[in-house]
């Protein structure tokens, strides 16, 4: 099922660019979150990324967010290649959501959302963003959403 209308909104997101093997996407986390931590930042128990590259290349390119406790970011140094923003909203989304077996149906949904933009026409208007996210009860899932026009 996809969802029209979705949006993302945080306040206070650290964010860094990667390129690494789609196998090896737990590594750039782990390394985004050593950073943050090397620097004082207290993350939140959410994470979401956005695909740059072609989701079929060999080496995924993606800029991965995490919001964070703090407000003030100047402890960052800038030769981290960390951004911040204070308020990070994409509106005007689609959304599909997994709720098991990520690994294996996350090409699937990928692919259910640009099917869905080109039998509405729809322009897609930001990358592919991948949300973490657990429910009430503790269950883990993921959101998968696009910006469209």
């Amino acid at each position: 099922m996809i969802v029209e209308k979705h949006q993302i909104t945080y306040r206070n997101v650290a964010s860094k660019y990667y390129n690494f093997l789609p196998e090896e996407i737990h590594l750039a986390f782990r390394d985004f979150d050593r950073i943050l931590s090397k620097y004082g930042f207290n993350v939140a128990d959410t994470m979401f990324f956005s695909i740059i590259s072609d989701p079929t290349a060999s080496v995924m390119t993606a800029e991965i967010f995490r919001p964070i406790e703090e407000s003030d970011f100047s402890a960052m140094p800038t030769s981290e290649g960390v951004n911040f923003r204070s308020y990070f909203s994409v509106d005007g989304m689609l959304m599909t959501r997994i709720m098991d077996q990520f690994d294996e149906l996350s090409q699937v949904k990928y692919w259910e959302l640009v099917k869905h933009i080109q039998e509405k026409d729809f322009t897609q208007s930001s990358p592919i963003f991948v949300e973490y996210k657990r429910s009430h009860s503790g269950v883990a899932y993921v959101e998968m959403s696009v910006g469209v026009r």
